[in-house]
Formats: C-alpha cells, structure tokens, sequence
C-alpha cells in the first residue's frame, strides 16, 4: 500500500490475510517467529513510534490494537511497560498464531462503550478502505472506535493517507472532535537521508492542519511515500455537556 490509495480490493478481505499470514515471510525486513515463520511490522515499528506514545498514552493505559497482524508493536509496548495491550485482527490464521481473540473491527460488540483509553491503528483503516463495502466499511470502523473509546481517549491512526483522504472520514466518525497531524517518512527515506547511519531519534513533523483540515498551501512532502499520523481525541463529558446544537448542521459550544 502507498501513496494514500487502494492498489487491491484484496486487502479487505479476511481471506486475503488468512492466506498471507500462512504463506512464507511477506517481507525480506521480517522477523523470525510469527505467521509464515515470520513476524513482520507495516509502515513503521515500535522504535520510531515511541516517542509520540510516550507523550501521548501513560503505561497504564488500555490500548486496543486495531488490526494486529503479526506486527510485534503490542509486544514491544509489553516490554517497554504498558500494562494491558489487547489485540485484534479479522484474519483467525494470524490471530490463532498470536493467539488473541479473532473479531471483525466492524463490529465490536464484545467491548462496551467507553472501554479503552487508546485505539491504535496502524494500516487497518487503509485495509478497509479497500474492502468490497468501502467506504461504508470503514465508516463502520470508525464509528465501533468512537465508541469504544473512553470520553477524552485517543484514536490514533497510522496511514498512507493524507488529509484529502482521510480527514473528512475521521470527521465524520461524529466523536472525534480535534485532530492533530504528523508526518513521519519512510524507514527507506530515513536511512537514506541519514547516509546509511540509524537516527538516535526518528523524523517526526508536526504539522498544523488548515481550517477545513488539509495540509498548508505551502507544504511540500519530503518523502512521497510518507506516514500520515492522526491524533483524534474524544471530547471527555464535560465538553459534550457544554455543546449545544443551534441548528441541524451548526453546533456552538459554549465558554
């Protein structure tokens, strides 16, 4: 996947995953251990992310992994102290290899409202953006994750989409009030620019979205390729009990 677009209707079919999670190594950058004798993490790993987790979510968060894979981001977070990681995935292949609990993210029943601090999604929105039903596959998603979250939890989304493709997705979800964006490129891209030596700290942009939430007028992307990373926050209970819809459509919050 790339560039912030679909390249296979495949990629929403639990199908398509439980084939590629019993087939050999999808990568020559995976790790030895996971489906296919390998585990194997997309766009990027816990390393690179973790500075913007540590800011964002304290150890003793619940944090829902939204379409794991056989990604080792939950176990590494395990490691660096987080104390509940719980993983989900719509493959039953790769979910019987990491041995969790098989669940479609478009229905997720088996979470109350309100139930995780944190949902992380690193390439799950992107896969159901290429699924049969998108995008109301997705809008599903995203609602299931609105609702699910805690007042003033994070949904935080890792994405080769932009903010042309995903904002007013994310906007629609009708919980997500505030997003912030970040701009990571590519491992390749990073290396490369570093001549071949590994970054103490990896590239990470923060960039201030315009009014009707795109990029500024003026920025240009370093790497074509780049991560898109999304923070949505849920308002917490006291800000919904301080808005108040005007009019269909308008709504005034008050101060």
């Amino acid at each position: 996947m790339g560039g912030g677009e679909c390249r296979s209707n495949d990629y929403g079919a639990a199908a398509y995953w439980d084939a590629r999670y019993s087939s050999p190594s999808p990568s020559s950058t995976a790790t030895t251990g996971g489906g296919g004798g390998a585990f194997f993490d997309w766009y990027q790993a816990y390393p690179a992310l973790r500075p913007l987790l540590r800011a964002r979510l304290p150890a003793s968060s619940r944090v829902l992994m939204l379409g794991c894979g056989n990604s080792l981001l939950s176990e590494d977070m395990v490691k660096d102290g987080y104390e509940e990681v719980v993983n989900v995935d719509i493959s039953s292949v790769v979910i019987e290899q990491m041995r969790e609990k098989h669940m479609d993210v478009r229905d997720m029943s088996l979470f109350g409202d309100g139930t995780f601090d944190c949902v992380l999604d690193k390439g799950t929105l992107d896969a159901m953006m290429c699924g049969d039903d998108a995008p109301l596959g997705a809008s599903k998603m995203l609602a299931e994750v609105a609702r699910i979250l805690r007042p003033g939890g994070i949904y935080m989304l890792i994405t080769y989409g932009c903010p042309k493709e995903r904002v007013q997705l994310l906007y629609q979800s009708g919980s997500h009030k505030k997003i912030e964006l970040y701009i990571m490129p590519t491992p390749g891209y990073q290396l490369k620019w570093s001549k071949g030596v590994s970054l103490a700290q990896p590239i990470m942009e923060e960039v201030s979205l315009t009014v009707d939430g795109q990029l500024p007028p003026d920025y240009v992307l370093k790497d074509p390729e780049s991560h898109f990373i999304y923070i949505c926050k849920k308002p917490d209970a006291a800000n919904e009990a301080n808005s108040v819809v005007a009019n269909e459509g308008e709504t005034i919050t008050s101060k």
